[in-house]
């Protein structure tokens, strides 16, 4: 079995292949996510992972491969010692030498997050393209990728729940509120109001930014979302032709197999 770790600045997503798993297959066996910590050693980490596939009735003999792909530079070497101690694993660590399937034509390819390389690829894969992939994550994160495989670039905007977080730490008269739909675009309380902002503004935003960079790829780009708040989003915006809230997870298998 395949176990792809996707590390990123809010989040450690955890997934498992089966052996037998179809390359459209969008739906790993098992999939875990817990808080990222940057403090947490290798052996916290590995053991938390064993707890974790043993209660899905899986061990860590069970994984064949492991492939990684990290925003955290702090934490892949700690990852990398998880792997080759807990699974005997040399892990697939995405980045240069790695095939991928696409060209990146950034301006500093070092610059790209590995994240964004691999959600390129399993787009591509899975869907076609031009693709245009947006991740709703710590950022909300969009990126163009022609038909060819060219990566091109994309957009950055702050998370949602870093606006929100950002809102309240700086006004002593706002408090937190649930991320939900507010019944209208005019909210007639505080939370509302909030709510109407955070939700349907956002929501405007990514359909001005697809609008723009489906203009500037010619058109008829496929649109795909992930992250945690992609269905919420999905709701209002209605733009979007597949949501795929494992697309990292995916891409990363996808990759495994290209460098097999």
């Amino acid at each position: 079995m395949l176990l792809a770790l996707d590390i990123g600045n809010t989040n450690i997503t955890f997934g498992v292949f089966g052996e037998n798993s179809e390359p459209h297959d969008n739906t790993p066996i098992a999939t875990w996510r817990i808080a990222t910590d940057r403090a947490r050693l290798a052996d916290e980490y590995g053991l938390l992972l064993s707890n974790l596939l043993s209660l899905k009735g899986m061990r860590t003999e069970h994984i064949s491969a492991v492939a990684l792909c990290s925003g955290v530079p702090p934490l892949t070497q700690v990852f990398i010692e998880l792997c080759t101690t807990y699974f005997r694993r040399d892990p697939m660590v995405i980045g240069p030498g790695i095939r991928t399937g696409i060209k990146i034509l950034y301006d500093n390819t070092r610059d790209v997050g590995a994240d964004r390389i691999v959600d390129a690829a399993a787009a591509l894969e899975l869907y076609g393209g031009p693709a245009i992939v947006v991740d709703f994550g710590t950022a909300t994160v969009f990126d163009a990728v022609r038909a060819n495989g060219e990566y091109l670039g994309g957009a950055i905007a702050p998370g949602i729940s870093i606006a929100a977080d950002a809102l309240f730490h700086s006004s002593s008269l706002l408090r937190r509120v649930e991320l939900i739909r507010p019944p209208e675009a005019i909210g007639r309380n505080t939370v509302h109001a909030l709510q109407s902002g955070l939700i349907l503004g956002y929501s405007e935003m990514v359909k001005g930014m697809v609008a723009r960079i489906d203009g500037e790829l010619g058109g008829g780009t496929t649109v795909v979302a992930t992250g945690g708040l992609a269905g919420l989003i999905e709701a209002e915006a209605k733009i979007f032709d597949h949501v795929s809230p494992h697309l990292t997870l995916m891409g990363l298998r996808i990759i495994q197999e290209m460098n097999s």
